[in-house]
């Protein structure tokens, strides 16, 4: 036990050496961004005189349309480094979050969104579990979910039940992207070089000691979620289609259940003409049934169709995201400092 006591006290020192980046993916948030990066600063200063921790906080500005990235640019950096990586464009949420983790310069990562719904005086919570207690993995759930509908809840639940489909580690329905990487989880999450990414399911799939913290979601302090239903499908479509088979399993269920009821529904036709002569009824049942197959087999179509295409994303190997602008300015700067870009590439040229 002292054994045990003696190498999880190192572990959690080396860790604490290694620093911790904080990134916060931000798609026009201009208004409520200065509220955030001052709670963001309190938080980090507090772990800071705590845990003698070295800590950064990367904003990567993905591609917004409104004044995100001048507000950015003036954000005073206080006790922390700050990192302003700009987007050629929009390209989503999981390529905002993997812009942030290549250009993290310490060894933990903790994630949070731009919207000011995340509370980012959890994350001292979040960095206790790590460096106290030795989780790799500190993920925030929601504890309550205030206003979402029944049928959204349905279909989240149906969603992440087909998604843990036979996977060994099952990610937890209310699981967020807002969690804690400890610096072996962030290298492991590095390794994997797919391009259609679902940042969820990757963090989980890694393994290593994992831990939930629960949290109460608050208000959005300003405008309206980006999150609509014709997004929504399309990111639960990339995230089956990126971390499991289970729909092509479920298609070739499907099949093989309609191969059942076909053949049984052939006997019972077969029987009631020759045993007891009845007339085989013919138009409907023609018409009905080939209604069912185009659909199924239209269905799987395009369920194949949708694994093909990530196939082709991936044989292409086009990058992820492109860089307009990375601009890091260091804590010793002053409030009233401004400061310059230092370069400004695309991902590929880095």
């Amino acid at each position: 036990m002292a054994k045990s006591g003696k190498r999880a006290a190192t572990t959690a020192r080396r860790d604490a050496a290694a620093g911790l980046s904080i990134i916060v993916p931000a798609f026009n948030e201009a208004r409520g961004l200065e509220a955030l990066h001052q709670r963001i600063v309190a938080v980090a200063r507090r772990i800071m005189d705590k845990r003698k921790l070295a800590i950064e906080i990367v904003y990567v500005d993905d591609g917004s349309r409104d004044a995100t990235g001048s507000i950015l640019q003036d954000l005073p950096p206080g006790p922390v480094d700050i990192q302003l990586v700009t987007l050629s464009r929009n390209f989503g949420k999981e390529a905002a979050l993997l812009a942030g983790l290549d250009h993290a310069r310490h060894g933990a990562v903790q994630f949070i969104d731009g919207d000011g719904q995340q509370p980012p005086e959890l994350i001292e919570t979040l960095v206790a579990r790590w460096l106290d207690d030795g989780y790799d993995v500190v993920y925030a759930a929601k504890a309550q979910r205030p206003g979402e509908s029944l049928l959204y809840r349905a279909g989240k639940h149906w969603f992440y039940l087909l998604l843990n489909l036979g996977q060994p580690l099952k990610i937890p329905e209310d699981a967020h992207d807002f969690r804690l990487l400890s610096p072996r989880a962030t290298a492991a999450l590095r390794q994997m070089p797919e391009r259609k990414r679902f940042f969820k399911g990757m963090s989980t799939w890694i393994g290593f000691r994992q831990f939930r913290v629960d949290f109460v979601q608050q208000p959005r302090p300003h405008g309206a979620t980006k999150w609509n239903w014709r997004r929504l499908i399309g990111l639960s479509i990339d995230g089956l289609t990126s971390f499991t088979v289970a729909p092509l399993r479920a298609a070739s269920v499907l099949g093989l259940l309609l191969a059942v009821v076909a053949l049984v529904f052939g006997v019972q036709i077969l029987v009631k003409t020759l045993v007891f002569g009845q007339d085989v009824p013919g138009y409907p049942s023609l018409f009905v049934g080939m209604m069912v197959l185009g659909s199924v087999q239209l269905i799987m179509i395009g369920v194949l169709g949708e694994y093909i295409g990530k196939v082709l994303s991936e044989a292409k190997g086009r990058p992820v995201y492109f860089v307009a602008e990375h601009d890091i300015r260091p804590a010793r700067e002053s409030a009233g400092d401004s400061a310059k870009p230092r370069a400004a590439a695309s991902r590929a040229a880095e």
